[in-house]
């Protein structure tokens, strides 16, 4: 079947607010490449947007400084007056009275005020603009492109709003002979589209939308009429490509859990363009992971979804050539658990069961739809990377481990025991609500498959997450972990390297440490290797990478740090055109990689 072509909306309604405050800009669509197949949008009247009965307050433009707090808002203006379509009229009022009223922002982690204070601010997509290297320099291994993904609201919240909720903004940095191009574009999702071109949110927020029963309802029943009335059709997809970005099938996709990938691609200049919701030619149909594992010796990459409804989780892979391989519903998880990652080995994939999941009795008092259960018993699932079904999984309890996200895992040398490195999260009622009370510990857990023992082993003390590797080493044994010290959690105040192979002496495995400094925040570090053709480079030799705010002076930075010093040292420093909101996970992509996506 030929592939379906992807067209995206324009935003060029005279009546849309223009967000962009840089009149020298003017965003294009872009053109659709004819590999992707997607599912058109249906034809949907656009209603005008609803009047503006308060001030609004509006993300500072890139194009105006900031101060130094990062806390200044200016006033958007209202749209020029326009006749609404009476459902839309309807609609805007009784989401109105259900923001203001029956469901208001009162706890500080869903309050617009607070969750998007600071650096956690949206801004405005930024076109191709150049950086300069204030320290040290660019070394020539770095040619590519390093990418973050991360939560940017389109439009400032009305109601309540989670971290979790924001539209999938991707920050680039393309790195050429020494020189830097920083990009910041929005993932050009179904979601993103439709609301851009009626001027207002369309869609609810899954995390902060439906705390109680009555605001469930409520929030319910407008979706559904807005569905039945064709303001937006559900079908085409709800999520934000928020997440993660992953390269496998010679297709580079921006990624969150809730709807199928969207490809993108970095372009020579160093734009970024959304070309389309992929779907695997038709085989991927419902949504994927935003952590899929790609195996570095075969190109494979492993995935799998979790939903609400059984099967609670299905596992898959894609070949070499981004193929996509029949699915494996895996029933023997009996209800809804929050599986955000996993890990592979060469033999086995990872699963864990945690104490996080879909709580209904914590919805019908007030709280999230997702939550903790303390009864529950973690679990973690073992079953062969290549199974056809779930009959050889083997689940193995593991009482009190939570580890949302994987480091690695690998096999032992005689294939009886997995070893697991992942962060566990201590205090796991508050991992949504208060997120700053939360300590993850990185763990080393072995897993005896004769036996069906499992030993847990402490790394390191500190307050740990956003942790990575050499990705040459995924899967299979390594030795360093490159992890960010959250301080307080979601913020990222250092890095540290991690020795994993010190756990058997039953100390801190920490051998680097690097923090930003009083006021400096960074995001995920990323490990890029200095050679990938030299078969013995060692493990460490390469460099580490991220992005840090100043939250004292409003400023950003892309810092380059070598891997292999004592110190994490900065090798190179380049100071960006704008800050860079905190956000989630990363990916740096070769040149040699790109020009293949071109």
């Amino acid at each position: 079947m030929a592939p379906k072509p992807f067209i995206l909306s324009s935003p060029s309604s005279p009546y849309v607010p223009r967000r962009l405050s840089i009149s020298s800009v003017r965003i294009q669509d872009t053109p659709h490449s004819p590999t992707v197949r997607t599912t058109p949008p249906p034809a949907v009247t656009l209603p005008s947007p609803p009047p503006s009965t308060t001030p609004t307050t509006h993300k500072t433009s890139s194009s105006e400084p900031e101060d130094a707090s990062s806390r200044r808002v200016i006033k958007r203006r209202p749209p020029p007056p326009t006749e609404q379509s009476l459902p839309s009229l309807i609609f805007n009022s009784f989401d109105a009275i259900i923001n203001n009223f029956i469901d208001p922002p009162i706890k500080p982690s869903v309050d617009p005020k607070h969750v998007l204070s600071n650096n956690f601010a949206p801004v405005d997509e930024l076109p191709p603009t150049e950086c300069h290297v204030i320290e040290g320099s660019l070394p020539p291994s770095l040619n590519g492109a390093y990418i973050r993904n991360g939560p940017n609201p389109q439009f400032l919240p009305r109601g309540p709003y989670h971290l979790f909720d924001g539209d999938g903004m991707l920050h680039s940095i393309l790195i050429s002979h020494g020189k830097a191009t920083l990009c910041s574009r929005y993932v050009k999702t179904y979601k993103y589209n439709v609301e851009n071109q009626t001027g207002y949110p369309l869609f609810p927020n899954f995390f902060s939308g439906f705390n109680g029963l009555i605001a469930s309802a409520a929030r319910g029943s407008l979706s559904v009429a807005r569905v039945l009335t064709g303001q937006y059709n559900p079908v085409n997809g709800i999520g934000s490509a928020n997440t993660s970005l992953a390269l496998f099938g010679n297709r580079l996709f921006a990624l969150g859990e809730s709807d199928l990938p969207y490809e993108i691609r970095v372009t020579p200049n160093g734009d970024i363009e959304t070309r389309g919701r992929y779907d695997f030619d038709g085989k991927l149909f419902m949504s994927m992971t935003a952590h899929p594992k790609i195996d570095p010796d075969s190109d494979e990459a492993f995935a799998f979804r979790y939903g609400l409804v059984p099967p609670f989780l299905t596992y898959f892979r894609f070949d070499s050539n981004g193929v996509k391989q029949p699915d494996v519903p895996v029933f023997s998880i009996t209800r809804p658990s929050f599986l955000h990652d996993f890990a592979i080995t060469k033999k086995y994939a990872i699963f864990t069961d945690i104490q996080i999941g879909m709580n209904p009795l914590d919805m019908l008092a007030g709280g999230s739809p997702v939550g903790s259960d303390p009864s529950k018993v973690s679990r973690i699932g073992v079953i062969p990377r290549y199974a056809k079904d779930e009959s050889q999984i083997k689940w193995f309890d593991v009482p009190g481990f939570n580890g949302i996200h994987a480091i690695n895992a690998w096999d032992s040398e005689d294939g009886n025991e997995i070893v697991l490195i992942a962060p566990n999260m201590l205090s796991v009622e508050h991992t949504l609500e208060r997120m700053e009370l939360v300590h993850a510990m990185v763990e080393k857990v072995r897993i005896d498959l004769k036996t069906e023992i499992v030993t847990r082993q402490p790394i390191s003390a500190r307050n740990l997450e956003l942790a990575v590797i050499n990705q040459a080493y995924l899967g299979k044994k390594n030795k360093f972990v490159y992890a960010g010290v959250a301080d307080p959690m979601p913020k990222i105040s250092g890095v540290v390297k991690l020795d994993v192979s010190r756990g058997e002496e039953r100390r801190d495995c920490t051998v680097s440490c690097r923090m930003f400094g009083k006021g400096c925040y960074g995001g995920e570090p990323f490990f890029v290797a200095r050679d990938t053709e030299d078969p013995e480079a060692e493990e460490d030799d390469g460099y580490v990478v991220t992005y840090v705010h100043d939250e004292n002076k409003g400023e950003s930075k892309f810092l380059v740090m070598d891997a292999k010093s004592p110190e994490l040292e900065v090798v190179g420093a380049v100071r960006l055109p704008r800050r860079v909101p905190y956000g989630f996970h990363g990916l740096f992509v070769r040149e040699s990689d790109l020009r293949k996506l071109w």
